[in-house]
Order: C-alpha cells, then structure tokens, then sequence
C-alpha cells in the first residue's frame, strides 16, 4: 500500500487526507496546501484527486494571469506542483481511470490561463 493509499485509508475527508501526508511538507507548505484546498476540506476523501488538481489548477490559473512567477511566488508554484502531485499519487489507486484523469488533467491545465484567452 502506498503513502498515499494509507492516508486516503485513515482519513474521511479531503481536510484530514492533507493533515495525515506522510511524508509532511515543510510545515509553511502544509499550512498554504491546506488553505488551498479549505473549500474542499470537508468533501469524502475519495475527493482528493480532483479536489487537489482543482486547487492547483485555480493557483495556476491566477499565477499566470497576473504573470506571477517570479521568486516571490515560489511557495505558491511549489505549492502547485505539489497539488499535482498529491492529485495523482491519491489517484494511483483507481489505476483503471489514471489514464483517462491524465488525459483530462492535462487538456484543463493546457488551457490555462484562462483570463488571458481573448
């Protein structure tokens, strides 16, 4: 079993899933991964794969609209990658579908950002 399958196994909700990461993140991470996913902490657990890449995708969204991507901004792309990542890793469990949430993933984030698209 997987970290991440543990996790998903422990916990109820998409707020506890993100508190039981094993391994944490540096705890400035943890704090902004969780304020990230706040709207979202409450849903079933089985809601961390889409409830972290809609988080990623809104930063990632906001970030390159505003043009944001410099030094400043770097917990926030870290923080990206890092909903990326927790997405699929909570994912890998459900291996019948990865391929098509891939997919899908990829055309919504290749679509951004979408404040620019005139």
């Amino acid at each position: 079993m997987t970290r991440a399958a543990a996790a998903m196994a422990s916990a109820t909700t998409v707020g506890e899933w993100m508190a039981r990461m094993d391994p944490a993140p540096p705890s400035a991470l943890q704090r902004r991964l969780c304020e990230l996913v706040s709207a979202s902490a409450s849903r079933p657990v089985s809601d961390v794969p889409e409830a972290c890449l809609e988080a990623g995708e809104q930063l990632l969204d906001a970030l390159l609209a505003s043009g944001s991507t410099t030094r400043a901004t770097a917990l926030d792309l870290l923080a990206v990658d890092s909903l990326i990542t927790y997405a699929f890793q909570a994912a890998a469990d459900d291996p019948a579908r990865l391929e098509e949430r891939a997919a899908r993933a990829m055309a919504r984030i290749a679509a951004l950002p979408g404040a620019l698209k005139g």
